[in-house]
Protein backbone atom coordinates (compact mmCIF):
# COMPACT_ATOMS: atom_id res chain seq x y z
CA UNK A 1 0.00 0.00 0.00
CA UNK A 2 1.04 3.04 -0.65
CA UNK A 3 0.97 6.15 1.00
CA UNK A 4 -1.98 7.74 -0.52
CA UNK A 5 -3.79 4.84 -0.58
CA UNK A 6 -3.62 5.08 3.39
CA UNK A 7 -4.86 8.44 3.49
CA UNK A 8 -7.92 7.88 1.21
CA UNK A 9 -8.87 4.87 3.64
CA UNK A 10 -8.43 6.65 6.89
CA UNK A 11 -10.23 9.91 5.52
CA UNK A 12 -12.50 7.82 4.20
CA UNK A 13 -12.81 6.59 8.21
CA UNK A 14 -13.00 9.90 9.57
CA UNK A 15 -16.75 10.21 9.09
CA UNK A 16 -19.00 8.96 12.32
CA UNK A 17 -21.43 7.29 9.68
CA UNK A 18 -18.60 5.65 6.77
CA UNK A 19 -16.99 4.69 10.13
CA UNK A 20 -20.59 2.96 11.08
CA UNK A 21 -20.73 1.37 7.90
CA UNK A 22 -17.10 -0.08 7.75
CA UNK A 23 -17.38 -1.22 11.37
CA UNK A 24 -21.02 -2.97 10.58
CA UNK A 25 -19.77 -4.64 7.33
CA UNK A 26 -16.94 -5.79 9.55
CA UNK A 27 -18.91 -7.36 11.75
CA UNK A 28 -20.84 -9.19 9.02
CA UNK A 29 -17.86 -10.59 8.08
CA UNK A 30 -18.09 -12.63 4.71
CA UNK A 31 -21.92 -11.52 4.40
CA UNK A 32 -23.44 -9.15 1.86
CA UNK A 33 -25.97 -6.26 2.85
CA UNK A 34 -28.01 -4.32 0.66
CA UNK A 35 -27.84 -0.45 1.13
CA UNK A 36 -31.26 -0.05 2.10
CA UNK A 37 -30.31 -2.07 5.08
CA UNK A 38 -27.43 -0.39 5.95
CA UNK A 39 -28.76 3.04 5.43
CA UNK A 40 -31.71 1.66 7.91
CA UNK A 41 -29.44 0.00 10.57
CA UNK A 42 -27.47 3.01 10.66
CA UNK A 43 -30.59 6.03 10.42
CA UNK A 44 -28.56 7.91 6.96
CA UNK A 45 -30.95 8.96 4.63
CA UNK A 46 -30.65 6.74 1.59
CA UNK A 47 -29.36 9.28 -0.58
CA UNK A 48 -26.79 10.29 1.91
CA UNK A 49 -25.47 6.83 2.03
CA UNK A 50 -25.07 5.80 -1.12
CA UNK A 51 -22.13 9.22 -0.96
CA UNK A 52 -20.71 7.12 1.80
CA UNK A 53 -20.61 3.64 0.29
CA UNK A 54 -18.88 5.02 -2.65
CA UNK A 55 -16.19 6.73 -1.03
CA UNK A 56 -15.33 3.83 1.46
CA UNK A 57 -15.71 1.83 -1.93
CA UNK A 58 -12.75 4.29 -4.12
CA UNK A 59 -11.18 3.69 -0.65
CA UNK A 60 -10.40 -0.13 -0.71
CA UNK A 61 -12.47 -0.42 1.91
CA UNK A 62 -15.72 -2.27 1.22
CA UNK A 63 -16.96 -3.96 -2.04
CA UNK A 64 -19.96 -4.18 -4.26
CA UNK A 65 -22.02 -6.27 -6.33
CA UNK A 66 -25.51 -5.36 -8.16
CA UNK A 67 -27.87 -7.76 -8.03
CA UNK A 68 -30.74 -6.06 -10.69
CA UNK A 69 -31.93 -2.87 -8.36
CA UNK A 70 -29.93 -3.75 -5.39
CA UNK A 71 -26.69 -3.36 -4.43
CA UNK A 72 -24.88 -5.38 -1.95
CA UNK A 73 -22.21 -4.34 0.11
CA UNK A 74 -19.41 -6.77 1.89
CA UNK A 75 -16.29 -5.60 4.00
CA UNK A 76 -12.99 -5.96 1.53
CA UNK A 77 -11.13 -7.53 4.22
CA UNK A 78 -7.89 -7.65 2.18
CA UNK A 79 -8.26 -3.40 2.14
CA UNK A 80 -8.66 -3.40 6.01
CA UNK A 81 -5.08 -5.74 6.50
CA UNK A 82 -3.59 -4.27 3.73
CA UNK A 83 -4.16 -0.77 5.38
CA UNK A 84 -3.33 -2.07 8.91
CA UNK A 85 -0.41 -3.64 7.83
CA UNK A 86 0.81 -0.25 6.18
CA UNK A 87 0.13 1.72 9.55
CA UNK A 88 2.51 -1.31 11.48
CA UNK A 89 4.57 -1.83 9.25
CA UNK A 90 7.73 0.04 10.72
CA UNK A 91 6.61 -0.74 14.49
CA UNK A 92 8.71 -0.19 16.94
CA UNK A 93 11.86 0.49 15.05
CA UNK A 94 12.45 -3.57 14.62
CA UNK A 95 12.04 -4.38 18.55
CA UNK A 96 9.17 -6.99 18.11
CA UNK A 97 8.79 -6.83 22.33
CA UNK A 98 7.23 -3.25 21.77
CA UNK A 99 4.85 -4.75 19.06
CA UNK A 100 3.83 -7.91 20.88
CA UNK A 101 0.09 -6.02 22.28
CA UNK A 102 -0.29 -5.30 18.44
CA UNK A 103 0.49 -8.55 17.28
CA UNK A 104 -1.43 -10.45 19.74
CA UNK A 105 -4.49 -8.33 18.71
CA UNK A 106 -4.55 -9.37 15.02
CA UNK A 107 -3.58 -12.97 16.36
CA UNK A 108 -6.23 -13.30 18.40
CA UNK A 109 -9.69 -15.15 17.72
CA UNK A 110 -11.41 -13.43 20.43
CA UNK A 111 -12.79 -10.53 17.86
CA UNK A 112 -13.56 -13.32 15.34
CA UNK A 113 -15.36 -15.45 18.22
CA UNK A 114 -17.34 -12.26 19.05
CA UNK A 115 -18.30 -12.11 15.70
CA UNK A 116 -19.49 -15.65 14.96
CA UNK A 117 -21.35 -15.59 18.52
CA UNK A 118 -23.38 -12.45 17.02
CA UNK A 119 -23.95 -13.93 13.57
CA UNK A 120 -25.06 -17.06 15.58
CA UNK A 121 -27.62 -15.41 17.20
CA UNK A 122 -28.84 -13.70 14.02
CA UNK A 123 -29.83 -17.38 12.30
Amino acid sequence: MRSQQAIDALGALAQESRLGVFKLLVRAGASEMPAGEIARDLGVPASTMSTHLAILERAGLIQSRREGRTIYYRADLDGMTDLMAFLIEDCCDGRAELCAPLHQIVQSAACCEGAQKKSRRRV
